[in-house]
């Protein structure tokens, strides 16, 4: 059901078209009706219709003068002129306009229905056009499986952000949360060459095996198959070729990462040996060591590809993990621009949450670690650095951040474990965060403060509007009318009506003005209007204000 504005400045025309159309039918619905181009156009923003049907013939704004706003604040809205033959000489400016359909005065409501409908079915087309919204999910249902897999192989070939992998999560429906994560690589062993035998009966015209096709791509297929099928037993472990390789991100459920590595080094095996019992094919199987944030699965993926390496040192048809073949004492800690840019982000405008996590992911390198405490506060200055440029960027001082004339450097070097940092880095950040929002929330409040004393100072001027007061404030008309609609209420034209109002209201009450001159004075180039206006408001008119009834 579209929703519709009719603005006609005879009463009779508008009852009558209200009654005699068959809107329901038509699949329309009058939001609302105007007596002229002034008032459809408060209702327009009240509304939001889908069409508009107005006279051209209005009192204080045309229905042409209407048009030209609706097209230029709300292009998608449909228009339908209502005219006589004696003001066709507009038409050439209503073409100007693109108006939708013209109906031409005398009309019968099946003429102007007619004209109805086929606007309606403009509006289905576009939309149809715009939303198939069945197709589209069709379409999107049936590439759902690449999609998951394009963006598992990036998760695995590149560092990604936190949001981007949970929004592209849920968009590609894959459940990723977990305690921790591990990456493993199967790759297909190189085929040795066939011996005569085995030529022979090739040659004899028995079917060939998987393994005699060297079908490469093929193998790949029947490997990922069987993976896939053992894997699938864990839903939440995702399985996926990615150059031409099959990678296995393991997502394990529970805290306890030494059991959860075992079981995954576990399932692997299983895989190889099925692999070789099914196929006749061996395959090498590289395992990553496991990280506790999603975000570092790329560090996992690379320790697999890494491990893989070693075949050749201890010969393939393996399961070989990382941490057996490479004596490593620590993961190392990685504070790269990406991460920088991300802390500095949540700093300014991300949610406590946001934070949290994200604290929760910088530190997960180094809380329990075994790095040198040299190390330790290389690391941590890093991250520092990134809060003092946050700090600077909204001029917050650092003494007050850090506290009251203490060296932030002094600080860090007193903090005895990583847990300790944590919290005193945590503390830092969330006391930087609720400032900055602390101030902007201040800052609006001041902004719509400076344009309500403006439009006090000013609402007697008839070209006040929203641009001028955005001009003397320094700031887009589009951030000012979210904040003022946000802090007041109510739009910026109710705000300036309803200060005009109360001091025309004013002026009748303590001074002997006539009513265009208090009009003149209140910001009104046409006293009919202003007329209007308040009766529209209070519900008499001026005169019956003045003349005692004074109830409002």
């Amino acid at each position: 059901m579209y929703k519709l504005i009719l603005a006609d400045d005879e009463e009779d025309v508008r009852e009558g078209l209200l009654q005699l159309i068959d809107w329901e039918s038509l699949g329309l619905r009058v939001a609302d009706t105007a007596e002229n181009g002034k008032e459809a156009m408060e209702l327009m923003e009240k509304h939001l219709p889908d069409i508009v049907v107005t006279d051209i013939q209005m009192p204080f704004m045309n229905g042409l003068e209407l048009s030209e706003w609706i097209r230029s604040t709300y292009p998608a809205t449909k228009i339908i002129i209502l005219t006589g033959y004696e003001e066709f000489e507009y038409a050439q400016k209503a073409i100007r306009l693109g108006i939708d359909e013209y109906v031409l005065k005398p009309f019968s409501a099946a003429e102007l229905a007619a004209s109805l409908r086929k606007v309606k079915e403009g509006i289905d087309e576009e939309r149809a056009a715009k939303e198939n919204v069945q197709l589209l999910t069709e379409h999107y249902r049936k590439n759902l499986p690449i999609l998951q897999n394009l963006f598992l192989s990036s998760l695995v070939s590149r560092r990604l952000t936190r949001n981007e992998i949970r929004e592209k999560s849920r968009h590609y429906e894959l459940n990723l949360e977990g305690e921790g994560y591990m990456v493993s690589v199967m790759r297909i062993d190189p085929l040795p060459a066939l011996g005569d035998k085995e030529g022979s009966k090739a040659a004899s015209g028995s079917s060939p095996s998987l393994r005699e096709t060297n079908d490469m791509q093929l193998q790949l297929f029947a490997v990922f198959n069987i993976a896939d099928e053992i894997v699938g037993r864990n839903p939440r472990d995702h399985v996926f070729i990615h150059h031409d390789e099959i990678v296995l991100l393991s997502v394990f459920e529970s805290a306890d990462i030494e059991d959860t590595v075992a079981a995954t080094l576990d399932l692997l095996e299983e895989i190889r040996f099925s692999v070789e019992r099914y196929l006749k094919l061996t395959i090498t199987l590289g395992a990553g060591s496991a990280v506790t944030g999603i975000g570092e699965v790329f560090s996992s993926y690379q320790e697999a590809l890494r491990a893989l390496d070693y075949r050749l040192l201890y010969g393939g048809n393996k399961v070989i993990w990382i941490n057996d073949v490479e004596n490593r004492q620590t993961v190392p800690f990685v504070f790269d621009e990406m991460k920088e840019k991300e802390l500095i982000r949540c700093l300014k405008v991300g949610s406590d949450r946001e934070l949290a996590e994200l604290l929760d992911e910088l530190f997960s390198g180094l809380v329990d670690s075994r790095i040198s405490s040299q190390d330790f506060q290389v690391y941590l200055l890093m991250m520092l650095t990134a809060v003092i440029k946050a700090a600077q960027d909204v001029h917050q001082d650092l003494d007050k951040l850090f506290g009251d004339g203490s060296s932030f450097l002094g600080q860090v070097t007193k903090l005895s474990h990583a847990a300790e940092a944590k919290r005193w880095f945590s503390g830092i950040c969330l006391k930087l965060k609720h400032r900055v929002a602390s101030e902007r929330q201040t800052g609006y409040g001041k902004l719509v403060e400076e344009a309500k004393d403006y439009i006090q100072r000013h609402y007697g001027e008839t070209d006040i509007s929203i641009s001028k007061v955005c001009k003397q404030l320094h700031i887009s008309t589009g951030y000012f009318s979210n904040i003022f609609k946000k802090e007041t209420k109510m739009t910026f034209v109710n705000y300036l009506m309803s200060v005009r109002m109360d001091a025309a209201r004013e002026l009748l009450r303590t001074t002997d003005l006539k009513a265009f001159e208090i009009a003149e004075r209140v910001g009104f180039a046409d006293p009919n209007y202003f007329s209007f206006c308040f009766r529209k408001k209070f519900g008499i008119s001026p005169k019956e204000y003045r003349g005692g009834a004074r109830t409002v």
